[in-house]
């Protein structure tokens, strides 16, 4: 009997199981939107789609919530809005090919997820994409460019997710395997279009938010960061003629991106000194005065330019933070290819860590070559830094406890024995000096293709770990 109360005890618990699940289940829905063949009085049914994105967000289709006083305080309740519209959280909104005008919301906080994606097969576009105050957005593979808009669009970045002090903060967004462009082709621009006509790419001014699998192309800023815990991974930005990114928030991680094709220097009429990376501080006292802390730079790739004949390359720093203080940094797994000194610079980096990365200078012209740099900001020495396993050109490295070991210095005489197909493939050769010659202590466990460390008897220096199996190509094919 005991036995049998056991079952019927399992048997009920799987049940309500099952009960919860299917309950789940009936509570996401999927909805159609369709510009070429849709309508607004369509109930967005698969087979009766509603018309563009816009519309939708528009005509109140979309069950969500508001703040119920302005400004929201901590303990300013939310309050349901369009009670009862067909889109709930949780629900899914296909989108099929065609213009779907702009994705613009303000005060929409989900529960959990809704969903905005491209039907399987299709390229909806978008003008652009303004998201403020504003909870559990997933955007996923849409086309977004003010090219698209039949009137100009005013907004100087295409996909923008801000916090708003009056309407309140914005937190939980994704952005993935979208496209993000001023202009699909800008081979045509000379160096005014590229100062004067790009929009940037993404501006994330919001905590929590998730920029994956992007392709940022022919744009001012590819992405500026100040809001904290992002994850902005697995992206291209390729076509800028400022920063690649710019991450100012803290405890953001930033990891197997590749930024390359900087263009327009100052020469050209462009004031911005460019970066793949750039980040400061603020403080109290204004720019360098505060910290940036617990920030992960892995496995990203910078490269000046592919193509050394165009006449708009201009000098692109790799990863260039000044001034600081840049407080629990760990930088690992990077490759820098660029016709600057600055490889990687820290002014002001306290209790972090520079490791297995792989700089090499673009040409033998000035600026250059690039260094693994690190020392004092305006407010203090560099301190409690640990410089290890790394191939660059030339090390300038002060401060107070600074650890400097395993690090290869490349010249002429010893470059064409590190890497196999310099100077866009920095992998190692066989039989490379780099092979074996690290030190595990605080090394990544994987290399910038996510290959176990070690292969061999030992950690490689640089970001390459030597596989004897791996095939070689070009990156530009």
């Amino acid at each position: 009997m005991k036995n049998m109360n056991g079952l019927v005890q399992s048997a009920s618990g799987l049940i309500l199981s099952c009960l919860l699940l299917v309950s789940m289940d009936l509570k996401a829905a999927e909805y159609y939107i369709d510009p070429v063949n849709g309508s607004l009085n369509g109930d967005g049914s698969i087979n009766d789609p509603w018309r563009t994105l816009q519309e939708v967000l528009e005509s109140g289709r979309v069950e969500t919530r508001n703040w119920q006083d302005f400004p929201p305080q901590d303990d300013t309740p939310l309050e349901i809005v369009n009670g009862g519209a067909p889109v709930q959280s949780g629900d899914t909104l296909w989108l099929r090919s065609g213009y779907h005008g702009n994705f613009s919301i303000r005060g929409a906080y989900n529960t959990s997820a809704i969903t905005i994606a491209a039907a399987p097969g299709h390229q909806p576009r978008l003008s652009h994409i303004d998201i403020k105050s504003a909870q559990h957005w997933h955007i996923k593979g849409v086309y977004i460019s003010p090219s698209f808009s039949p009137s100009p669009v005013d907004a100087g970045t295409i996909v923008a997710i801000e916090n708003h002090n009056f309407f309140g903060p914005a937190y939980d967004i994704v952005v993935e395997d979208s496209h993000i462009y001023t202009v699909d082709n800008a081979s045509a621009w000379g160096a005014s279009e590229w100062i004067n006509e790009t929009k940037s790419g993404v501006k994330v001014a919001a905590d929590r938010v998730s920029i994956i699998r992007n392709n940022v192309r022919n744009v001012r800023f590819g992405m500026s960061v100040t809001g904290n815990q992002a994850l902005i991974a697995r992206n291209t930005i390729d076509g800028f003629s400022a920063d690649g990114i710019r991450g100012l928030g803290n405890g953001n991680t930033y990891e197997y991106n590749r930024i390359q094709n900087c263009y327009v220097s100052s020469g050209q009429g462009d004031g911005n000194h460019d970066d793949g990376f750039q980040s400061w501080s603020v403080g109290s006292n204004g720019v360098g005065t505060g910290e940036v802390r617990d920030v992960v730079l892995r496995g990203n790739t910078f490269i000046n330019f592919t193509d050394p004949d165009n006449p708009l390359n201009a000098p692109m720093q790799g990863i260039g933070c000044f001034d600081g203080n840049f407080v629990n940094w760990v930088v690992e797994n990077n490759v820098v290819i660029t016709n600057h000194w600055h490889g990687i610079s820290f002014y002001g980096m306290i209790d972090s860590r520079i490791v297995n990365n792989s700089l090499l200078d673009l040409n033998d012209e000035n600026p250059g070559p690039p260094w693994i740099r690190v020392t004092a900001s305006g407010q203090s020495d560099s301190q409690n830094v640990v410089v290890r396993n790394n191939l660059s050109p030339t090390f300038s490295l002060s401060g107070v406890n600074i650890t400097d070991d395993h690090n290869i210095s490349i010249n002429d005489s010893n470059v064409d024995q590190i890497y196999n197909n310099r100077p866009y493939q920095l992998m190692l050769k066989p039989g490379s000096p780099a092979i074996d010659a690290g030190t595990a202590v605080e090394a990544p466990n994987e290399d910038i293709t996510e290959y176990p460390r070690p292969q061999g008897s030992g950690i490689d220096v640089g970001a390459f770990e030597f596989r004897n199996d791996l095939i070689f190509f070009s990156d530009f094919e």
